[in-house]
């Protein structure tokens, strides 16, 4: 498994906003899209300073399945332009890392 990192910052007034464009509009897309290879997505949120962070952490079988979500330079963000009109600044580069071990507690 391959884990998809990326970063976005806003001002706390964009921080909502920006939250339910990624629920109600950008998520979906990614959903719709039918990567072959997509497992999940994740949503990370903090007030920091002046600014709210935002991390998402994709999950893809493999690098395939990043590419064709991302294209060739499957490291350059994908961030579009409703999202870029509403965060302060964010990572112009994803980081890929290889998921060794995702253990769940057992109830």
């Amino acid at each position: 498994m391959i884990s998809r990192i990326w970063h976005g910052w806003t001002t706390p007034g964009n921080a909502d906003v920006y939250e339910t464009l990624l629920r109600e509009e950008i998520f979906v897309g990614i959903e719709n899209r039918q990567i072959r290879g997509f497992e999940s997505i994740q949503l990370l949120r903090r007030a920091v300073g002046d600014e709210v962070e935002f991390v998402t952490a994709m999950l893809f079988d493999s690098l395939d399945g990043v590419r064709e979500f991302a294209g060739d330079d499957y490291e350059a963000c994908v961030v579009p332009p409703k999202a870029r009109a509403v965060l302060k600044r964010f990572d112009l580069r994803s980081q890929h890392y290889e998921l060794l071990i995702d253990r769940h507690a057992h109830a």
